[in-house]
Formats: C-alpha cells, structure tokens, sequence
C-alpha cells in the first residue's frame, strides 16, 4: 500500500481513541517517519500521543517498545519518559483493522508536556549539555535491559549504515565523493569499532524527539520520546546520532557538538577509545540520512517529513568533510576532561629527561638567557597597528630593545594572545559571530636575517615549503622526531626559501646540522626577521603548513596539541598568558572604585584595545561597537594619536601663553559654524562645556532661571545634575532645583502630545514655563535642550518646535543653548551641527570629548554678544583647557573627519540603517519606532499597548554581545537600543548589526515573553 492509502485522518483517530481507550479527545497530527502519530488533547489533563501503526507491522517489536518504556518507569533514575497505556482491555497494544481491511496495532502513551528541541530557540550551549546529560542517564537507565527483539536488521542503524554504498548512483559529484569517504573510513575501521561496547538504546535522540522545559532563558532538558528505533547496537551511536542532529544549523558544528559530549560524559562516561570513532559515527549517520532522503523522494513522494532533516544535514556533512578527524578526536577528548592528545603526558615525561639549550637551536649566537618581548594585545611595545607593519620600525625598537639586553635572545609568545595578525586567512564566522585566530602557538625568537637554526635533535623532513604570503611562513621547514612510544614534530618557521628548500622530504637531519636560515621581509612571510618554533604531537592533516595561531575556543585543544617549547628549554623568564584577571580587577573595583560607577553588560568585557570601529578583548576578540561615540573618527585612529604623541613630546602648557595650536583649532571650528558664532572657549569636557554655557547664561542675563527639558542629561558636574532631569529625577534623584524649570520630552512617540504636528503643542509647554518664570517676578536666563535628546532615548524633536522655542525664549530675553556633546561635528549626516537640523542659530553651542577622539577636550562657541557680556572682568581661566597637545589633537580630528568623507559616511550608512531597521520593525513589531539622524540613531522596544519593554532591551543587548556586538540602553524606560558608533562605522557594519538583531529578536524570550 502506498503512504495515502496507509495515511490515517484525524477524524479516524478520535474515533479509535474513543473505540479501544473510551477516552474522547481532540486529536491533532504529528510528524512520523513510521507510525501515524497523533497529539491527544483533553481538558484540564496533560493528554496523550496515539500511535496507530502501518500495515503488518512486527507487534512483537511494538510489545518490546512497550517493555522498555516500563523498564524506563522503573529504573530508578530520575527520567521523564512517556507511559505506556493499556486499552479498555487492559492489552498494551491494541489491533484494529482499517478501511481496507489491513490489520494495524495501536498504542497509547502519556503526553510529556514542554516544547521540542527543534522548537527552541536559541540552541545554547547549556541547553545542549543539558541535552547531552538527559541523554547519558537514559543511556545508563537502559543499561540492564535486554530483550530479544532488540537485534535486529535496521537501516537508521549506524553500525549497519555501509549499506548506503549500494545507494551511491542517486548522487553526484562532489557529494557523492564526501559520501564516499565517510563510507571507507568507516569500513577502515570496522574492526576497533566492532569491539565497542554495546547495549540497547534510544537510537533517534534527534531535535524532534527530545523535549525540553519551557523556560525562556534557561531551557533544559525534559525527557526524550519516540523510542520506536530502540535497538541493541554500540552505545557510541546515541551520542553519534544526537550529535548529527544537534550540529545543524550552526556555523561550526563541531563546536556545537562538544556541549552535548560533555553534557552526555558527565551522565555516562565514555571511554576513550569509543572517542576515538564518534567523528566517523557521526558522519555515518549523516550519511544515512542523506540517503534515505534520496531514496524516500522516489519511494514516498507525498511525505515530506521524510526528509525534513536532508538540507541540514548536507550542510554538516560539508563541514565535517573540511575537520580534521583528529583535531575532532582530540575536542573531544578535551570535553570529556581527558587531555585532547593521548601523547601529551608522554611527551612531558620524555622533555622531563632530556634538556636543551638555546646555544644549540643557535649556535652562532650562543647566549642560553631570554628576555621576555610581550607582543599580547595589551602590550604597548608593538605601538599603533600601522607601526607594527611599518617593518623597518619595529625592527629598529627590537634594535634598541636588543642593546639593553645584549647578552639574551629576546622571545616569548606562547600562549600569547595577539590581534596582529591582519590577513583575512586569521578570521572566520563561529557559532557566536566573528572570530579571529589570536593565541600564538610557539615561541618566536628575534634574531637578525641570516642567523643559522640547528637541529636540536635527530629528525625526518616531512614539509619543507615556501610558504608564500602575507603573515605567512615564509621558508618553513617541520622535522618529525620518533622516541620509543610515540612522535612528535617540531615547526621552524619565517627563513629563506633556498635554506629550505635544499631539503627533501624524507630526508634526515642529525642534531646539530643546520636546518635554515632566518630571513628577511618580505621573503619571510613579511615579518620582522624572527624564527617561529612550535611543537606539535600531530600534524592533523596538513601537508604544507600548520597553523602557527590559533581560536581561544579551542585553546584548551591547541596547548595540548602544541605543547609548550620551553619544556624543551627549561629557561626563565617567559611570562605565563591566559591567566584570567577579569574577576581580580572586577574585586578590586568593588573593593576601591566609587559605588556608583556601573559596569555595562550582566558579564562585564576586560577591554585591552581599541582599533577604529572595534574594542578589544584582553584574549583578542574584537566587539563591533556601536555604542562609544566619543571615539568619534575611530578608536584609537593613527593620525589622532600621532598628533597627540608629537606634540607631547614637545609642549604641553596653559593658554597664557601664545601658541598656534589654539588658534589653528579655532580656525578649523569656525569654518563650520554659521558667521554668528565667531568666540570660542576650550575646556576639558562636555561636562564642563555645559557648566560654563550656564555660567555665561548667568551672567549675561543676571538671571540663573534654565528652562530644560524632561530626561535631558547635560553632565555630572553641581551645575550640570542641575539641570539634568534624567539625574535628579532618576534614582537617587532629589529632584529639581527650584531654578531648573522642566518642560515635557518633546516626544513625539510616547511623550505627552503624540503623533504628527505636535511641534506647537510642545512649544505652548516652553511658553507655559517662560510664564511661570514671569509669574515668581523673575528674568528668563536660558533654554539647553540637545539637537536629538540622547539620553532620554534618542528622541528626534518635532518638526519646527526648536524654531519655536528658540523665538519664545529670546523674545523673553533669554539664552538657547545648542547641547552638542553627543550629536555634533558630522555625526547627525544631513548637517555638521545637530541644531543645522532644525534651520536655528543658537546664542551658544557647546562641543565635548567627541572633539578630542576622547582625549579631555571640550568647547563652547558663542555670539560675539555673548562673549563680551562674560567678559565683565572676572578672568576666563581652565588650566589646562585649549593645551598644545588637546588643540593638536582636536584639529587632527576636524581634519580627519574631511579627509576622509566621515560626515558623508554618516549620512549615507546611517540613511541604510535607518531603513533596514524600519524594515525589521515591520516584521517585529516590538520595535515600535525608529529614528534619529545619520549615525545617531534608536529604536524603541515597546509592546502593543506601547508599554516599555527594558527586560527585552537588556536581553537583546546582551545577546548581541555573545555575537561580537556592543549596544547600549537608553531613555527614562530603559528600553531604547541606541545606536551611535565611530563614524567609520561602514555598510558591511551596518548589515551585520542587522543579520544579528534580526537572529536575535526571532528567539524565544523576544517572540514569547511580551
């Protein structure tokens, strides 16, 4: 019979379920590769799951189904596992006969309530080891089960799986070739992976057959369900198969993959040899399911459901082609706590008996003492990116740094993480956004061009190569050295291609015998002149290379693989890496930093660097960030801290006395300002700005009355909380001083006039406080409000209301004050100055650490009324306000922000963003708006009624953190995303911001929780 012949309906189930059970229920369909399932529902109970079988099914294998479900009940582990129900004739497996006369058995099991695997989203690394372990009690529930239909012939059975040779004609090239290669390894080895321990078990631990909790941010594991492919086979098999299945749909499946063997060990421990099979077992099952989903799309055209898995799986099984068996084996080995290289500890006791020194690697040199160089990524000796790759610079400060100590090699670096490495060949996409290869893996010694390396000991030649490239090799020469028990293989990188390449492979050098000669750039991989030595126990599978660096991931796997050279060498000296110090600051802070000073994210970053739109961590991971406007050409930008260091190093004084600097930097601000606001003054920051535009207000209208607005902030200095509603009407907030006067955040989305063409009504608002001011017998001072409000969540003012305001409050003699610290000098795209936007001039304009790149400085333009008005005898005076050093900065700045087109930039990627994240709102409509200019820019969480949703915020920020993202919060609510990088933030940055958010506001805490 054909599957629309066998297919029962759901009108039929409800009737059966009545006829054998007398339970009446509504019934619903569920996916099936054999039986026809159906979701029993029932009011006020957990329900049921009918399983009515195909034609002339084995119903002694259904009765073994049923006994092991009841061996599970009673096993005595703490398992979930569905119940077997008997009929109203107390039989375990029913029989009925269909429309067509056929004979079908049927089954009742008890609903076990949660979700499905597949269901869950997303698929963290604690769910899956959650999963793992789930599945190693199972494992060990069954353990004492035996039963003779448990052996059986069975095509999803692993060990059975060479049958897919016979189905290789329904594939072609290249796909066929990987099939093919699983299907010899797996034959190779036929004879170690027979001898694997074996008992019955589930068989199908696949997405759709484990059921987990329905929390929504820490999901577990529940139980496992479907046990109709139970089988006695090797126990391997079931981790094989829920690795297979629990690898799909990430980038790096072999990572994925780990969690659930830890997870599985921790429940059921494994024995190294069955590790030594789990890469080929997981393959084979892969292969299986490709070609079954072959074979079921001629045989059952009509089921889809038979080859839900094959896309996935593919995917996988392209992957797993490109991994080196052993470096899985060895990951493997890591999660479940062994040392990933069997030869580890024999190496260790070998290097333990036999010492080398450094006068034998070099003999021409003869010194045995090192003096540690630190390249990590939070040394300062390499300097700025650009001069580390200036060569002949670095090699002069290894120079000069060798004259300090001239009777020791300068080296270190294992274990070291570096983010030096700039070819493309170092990155790559992991399962939680970009990544790079930073922990170096050997240590470099630097020694000058034409320095000869020696054998150490006897070896065989097994590559020796140009290894042309940008940071590559160079000359590379790696030496196989066998001992009693086991080989290991040492790595001498970046030397002449002629002193390699005078080797043959197979060739033997003797100790003592020259292996190479260092070379120069560019011929030496483009490095500075240095020998790269790296021991290896395994060369995985490469012919003409191997990796030098390393992902921190898999460091545990590399130090293993790679162990330390200087057990070899024995010296002092070398500094230890990866130590973490992360909690150590984090104590330290608590114990002697202010109390109130927070720290961004649930897990706070151990930030070392900056490099334009990219902080650094203290291991080497770049975070795109999108939050540190401050650093407004990019984080530490060359020419910015060029600027800086030069003149440092030749004046850095007061403005009392002459300078060109100052000049030059006012110059630079002028030339974008309107003609009307021609004065300046510098001081250090934005917070300063703003306390001396109020002071200026003060004493040009003798009135200290500030008109503000709600959820404005302006700065932490008295003055400046003063008229920061977002402060003193925040926590530990005492309110407003009895001069500030608030008027409602000019919001048009959620503030207190809504929709289009609220600009009058919040002007009235404006008017209202002018009166009030009049009405206490006292003088209007000033209006400040920010060109976009930034900390009261980004908010855009409403069209012609800044016009508005501005003309009530100078008609009433008062002041307006453009806050410009977060929105000026190109950010806002369309115009130079944020309040350029709303077609104003305002009386005052201050500027902050945006100016500087973050260096402290900061300043206030004003009109020439203005100027003259403060300058009432008091002198002006900020120490170090307008210095040389902040003014050669600053104009380094301006410069840059020209020279490189950074306004344009803004507009034209912030105009991008701005419209792709208006696109995600309409898919998500829990971003409720999306606004601000060129690359000031916030989106709004809200829920349908419009009610903020800050734990949705703070979830999402944290989330794109785990992928390399930084984001912030921000507005009285705590629920706006805001979104205002480097100015050198680009389009590709753009567009990965927007694959993440989109990842990340489909999973379940966002779709679910509101």
């Amino acid at each position: 019979m054909n599957y629309a012949q066998q297919k029962i309906t759901i009108a039929e189930a409800e009737k059966i379920l009545f006829d054998l059970f007398n339970i009446k229920g509504t019934a619903s369909s569920l996916p099936g590769y054999v039986d026809f399932n159906f979701r029993i529902k029932i009011e006020n109970e957990e329900g049921y799951i009918l399983k009515i079988s195909r034609v002339e099914e084995n119903k002694k294998y259904l009765e073994y189904q049923q006994h092991l479900l009841q061996f599970i009940e009673h096993s005595g582990e703490k398992l979930i596992a569905p119940k077997a129900v008997t009929d109203k004739n107390n039989n375990l497996i029913s029989e009925i006969k269909d429309r067509f006369g056929k004979t079908r058995c049927v089954r009742l099991l008890t609903w076990v309530s949660g979700k499905v695997w597949s269901a869950v989203n997303p698929q963290s690394a604690d769910l899956r080891c959650s999963i793992g372990t789930q599945c190693g009690i199972l494992t060990k529930a069954l353990q004492g089960f035996k039963h003779p239909e448990a052996h059986y012939n069975f095509e999803w059975d692993i060990a059975q799986s060479l049958w897919t040779k016979k189905h290789l004609h329904l594939f072609e090239a290249p796909e066929k070739e990987i099939l093919m290669l699983f299907q010899h390894k797996f034959e190779a080895y036929q004879p170690s992976y027979t001898s694997l321990r074996k008992s019955i078990i589930h068989n199908d631990p696949n997405d759709n057959n484990i059921i987990v909790t329905n929390n929504l941010l820490q999901p577990k594991a529940k139980a496992a369900i479907d046990y109709g492919d139970a089988m006695h086979t090797q126990t391997i098999n079931d981790l094989a198969i829920l690795c297979a299945y629990g690898a799909m749909g990430h980038h790096d499946p072999l990572e994925a993959a780990l969690a659930f063997i830890k997870g599985y060990h921790n429940s059921f421990p494994l024995l190294e040899k069955e590790l030594a099979h789990l890469f080929n077992a997981i393959a084979m099952r892969l292969v299986i399911i490709v070609t079954r989903a072959a074979m079921s799309k001629i045989e059952e055209p009509d089921n889809d459901y038979l080859w839900i898995s094959e896309k996935p799986a593919w995917e996988v099984l392209y992957k797993w082609h490109e991994i080196s068996d052993d470096f899985a084996h060895f990951s493997f080995r890591i999660a479940c706590g062994f040392s990933a290289h069997p030869n580890e500890t024999e190496f260790e006791k070998w290097s333990q008996n036999n010492t080398f020194k450094l006068s034998e690697l070099f003999p021409s040199i003869n010194r045995n003492e090192i003096h540690h160089l630190d390249l990590s990524v939070s040394s300062t000796f390499p300097g700025h990116q650009q001069e580390f790759n200036n060569l002949d610079l670095f090699q002069f400060k290894i120079d000069q740094l060798q004259k300090e100590v001239p009777n020791k090699i300068l080296a270190g670096g294992y274990l070291e993480p570096r983010n030096l490495y700039t070819s493309t060949e170092y990155d790559t996409v992991g399962n939680y956004g970009k990544q790079s290869r930073t922990i170096h893996l050997g240590i470099d010694f630097w020694l000058a061009e034409n320095t000869p390396v020696h054998a150490l000991f006897d070896g065989e030649v097994v590559v020796a190569v140009d290894d042309a490239g940008n940071k590559e090799y160079g000359g590379l020469v790696i030496l196989k050295h066998r001992q009693q028990n086991f080989s290991f293989y040492t790595l001498y990188g970046h030397n002449t291609v002629k002193s390699v390449l005078k080797h043959q492979i197979g060739d033997t050098i003797r100790k003592g015998e020259q292996i190479s000669i260092l070379a120069n750039y560019p011929e030496n991989g483009n490095w500075a002149p240095h020998l790269h030595f790296q021991v290896m126990l395994s060369l995985l599978d490469y012919k003409t290379d191997f990796p030098g660096v390393g992902y921190f991931n898999e460091t545990d796997v590399w130090k293993s693989l790679c162990p330390n050279p200087n057990l070899l060498f024995k010296i002092d000296g070398f500094k230890e890496n990866l130590i973490p110090v992360s909690n150590e600051i984090l104590a330290f802070r608590k114990q002697h930093l202010g109390k109130g000073m927070s720290l961004q994210y649930k897990t706070p970053l151990h930030i070392v660097k900056g490099t334009n739109q990219y902080l650094i961590d203290a291991v080497g991971r770049k975070y795109l960030d999108t939050v540190n406007n401050v650093a407004h050409v990019g984080h530490e930008n060359f020419k910015v801290v060029k600027a800086g260091q030069n003149q440092m190093a030749l004046l850095n004084t007061n403005t009392r006395y002459l300078h060109e600097n100052i000049n030059t930097l006012a110059k630079e601000i002028l030339k974008t300002l309107p003609k009307e606001l021609s004065f300046l003054h510098f001081v250090n920051s934005g917070s300063e700005a703003n306390e001396l535009a109020i002071r200026m207000v003060k004493t040009c209208t003798n009135s200290d009355e500030i008109m503000a607005s709600e959820h404005g902030y302006h700065g932490n200095t008295n003055g400046t909380i003063g008229i920061s509603s977002y402060k003193f009407d925040g926590k530990g907030g005492k309110g407003k001083p009895k001069n500030t006067h608030i008027f409602p955040i000019p919001d048009a989305f959620r503030g207190k006039y809504r929709g289009e063409h609220t600009a009058d009504k919040y002007a009235r608002e404006v008017q209202f406080l002018i009166d009030e001011i009049h009405q206490q017998n006292k003088k209007v001072g000033g209006f400040i409000i920010e060109p976009i409000i930034s900390c009261g969540g980004q908010i855009e003012l409403p069209k012609e209301f800044l016009q508005q305001a501005y003309k009530k409050v100078k008609k009433a003699g008062g002041f307006c004050i453009s806050d410009e610290v977060q929105t000026g000098i190109g950010r806002m795209g369309k115009t130079f100055w944020g309040f350029q936007l709303h077609d104003v001039v305002p009386d005052i304009v201050t500027i902050g650490k945006p100016l500087g790149n973050g260096h402290p400085i900061a300043a206030v333009a004003c009109t020439k009324e203005v100027s003259e008005k403060f300058a009432n005898g008091m002198e002006f005076f900020n120490t170090f306000g307008g210095n040389p050093v902040s003014c050669a900065i600053a104009t380094e700045v301006l410069q840059e922000v020209k020279r490189e087109k950074l306004q344009e930039n803004a507009l034209n990627v912030g105009k991008f963003l701005k419209s792709e994240l208006k696109q995600l709102s309409k898919k998500f409509p829990i971003i409720g708006d999306v606004r601000g200019q060129g690359l000031f820019l916030g989106l709004e969480l809200v829920d349908e009624h419009l009610k903020p949703l800050a734990e949705q915020t703070d979830y999402i920020i944290n989330r794109m953190k785990k992928h390399g993202i930084l984001m912030s919060s921000d507005g009285p609510d705590h629920n706006v995303i805001k979104i205002k990088p480097p100015l050198t933030f680009t389009k590709e940055n753009a567009k990965e911001i927007l694959f993440y958010l989109k990842k990340v506001f489909n999973e379940d805490f966002i779709k679910n929780k509101h």
